[in-house]
């Protein structure tokens, strides 16, 4: 390499580090404004980790404020055997628990703690129907074994007994009145007893079903007998003659249970596509109205109020549904499994359900006071709103419920 050349090349040697010397220079000046950025940035960062803090410390209030809550219902009961129906006694805290193997469990409940009481052995095999007589003296049950079983309470022992009362398994109970009970069976045959009768003999018996009977009820004027049947037909007889009176056609679908409402002048019926069946009382041979529901069967029913009924289905869920006019109100609770009966206390404070986990779960439902007068002039409402909506007793709350207590309770 030439002389020339060599000195040339030093030369830009000596301006590339001159060149390097001034980007340090710049980048040191730059470093320092990115400090005095970084402070203000970790001071941001601190006041919003603050913050989040803060919103995060009102979340957990809220969890804790609602986890701290006095409880306002029973807690739930978890059974060894499948439980098959339940009943509320009339007057004290007590509810009868039938279950698969014949037995009848009473428990005595309250918000703190149940209590059992004692345990009927009475059948041979699964008790189907478990009632209190209206003054809770008796207790009436019926078995796949034909018998029906009467125990008194106080002392839980056997009263009466009626061995084959029933040529086919007895699946359902109601008790009419002080003396008058009624008995249905699996081949849709219903029978009548008087307890002023000495014997086991019935006073009168019909078969006009081709199904289950699945529930029997009259109202205070005891004229009518009205039968609902898996064959999906509603029977009548005439109560104080004792004959049959009338039948509607068949439903496409079974007639599972019954329910009287504005005071005993309409009659309700679940069905197991989930729809309820309204008559009028005495016009008993087409339905006056139809509700849809969920597509799933409505297993058991129970009024609340005259226009309120919550209904126990096959997808686990209670749902309440306002008659007049026509809303679903919501949720009333959930099930892991599908709930095959519900009941209400004798003060109407609380329902109980049972599922197929064996459990009885209790909700504490005197909110539906406050429901009880829906406007008619409401806005359009929608179907798939208001039957996902989660009522107080519910197990979960609407998010919007949630958000609301966090911002009232800033």
């Amino acid at each position: 390499m030439c002389p020339s050349k060599k000195i040339m090349e030093n030369k830009e040697d000596d301006e590339n580090v001159e060149d390097i010397t001034l980007e340090t220079n710049s980048d040191s000046s730059d470093v320092s404004m990115t400090d005095s950025e970084s402070e203000e940035n970790h001071e941001s960062e601190e006041l919003e980790e603050d913050l989040d803090e803060e919103e995060e410390d009102e979340v957990i209030k809220a969890i804790r404020r609602a986890n701290n809550k006095k409880r306002d219902h029973p807690p739930p009961l978890l059974l060894d055997e499948d439980i098959t129906n339940l009943s509320f006694h009339p007057h004290a805290d007590v509810i009868a628990i039938s279950n698969i193997v014949g037995d009848v469990s009473l428990y005595k409940y309250s918000n703190e703690e149940n209590t059992l009481v004692g345990t009927l052995e009475l059948h041979k095999t699964s008790c189907r129907d478990v009632e209190f007589s209206q003054d809770g003296k008796i207790l009436f049950s019926v078995s796949t074994d034909m018998a029906i079983m009467l125990s008194d309470f106080e002392t839980q022992k056997l009263l009466r007994f009626y061995e084959d009362a029933h040529d086919e398994a007895i699946s359902c109970v109601s008790v009419l009145n002080e003396n008058l009970f009624a008995t249905g069976d699996d081949n849709g045959c219903i029978r009548l007893w008087d307890l002023r009768v000495n014997g086991t003999q019935q006073i009168y018996k019909a078969k006009k079903n081709e199904d289950y009977i699945s529930d029997i009820i009259t109202n205070e004027d005891e004229k009518y007998l009205l039968c609902s049947s898996g064959d999906g037909s509603l029977t009548t007889f005439d109560l104080q003659n004792r004959k049959f009176l009338m039948q509607t056609e068949e439903y496409e679908e079974e007639l599972t249970c019954l329910g009287l409402f504005r005071h005993e002048t309409k009659l309700l019926s679940g069905t197991s596509k989930g729809k309820l069946l309204l008559f009028n009382w005495s016009e008993f041979g087409l339905h006056s109205d139809i509700f849809p529901g969920p597509k799933t069967c409505i297993n058991s029913l129970v009024p609340i109020t005259e226009n309120i009924v919550v209904t126990a289905c096959d997808d686990g869920i209670l749902r309440a549904t306002h008659l007049f006019p026509h809303r679903h109100l919501g949720i009333v609770g959930q099930h892991d499994f599908p709930i095959e009966n519900v009941d209400i206390c004798n003060n109407g404070k609380f329902i109980a359900s049972s599922s197929h986990k064996n459990d009885v779960q209790f909700w504490n439902i005197q909110y539906f006071e406050d429901f009880e007068k829906v406007s008619h002039k409401h806005k359009k409402h929608e179907k798939k709103k208001e039957l996902s909506n989660n009522l107080p007793s519910s197990k979960y709350g609407n998010a919007s419920d949630f958000f609301s207590d966090l911002v009232s309770n800033e």
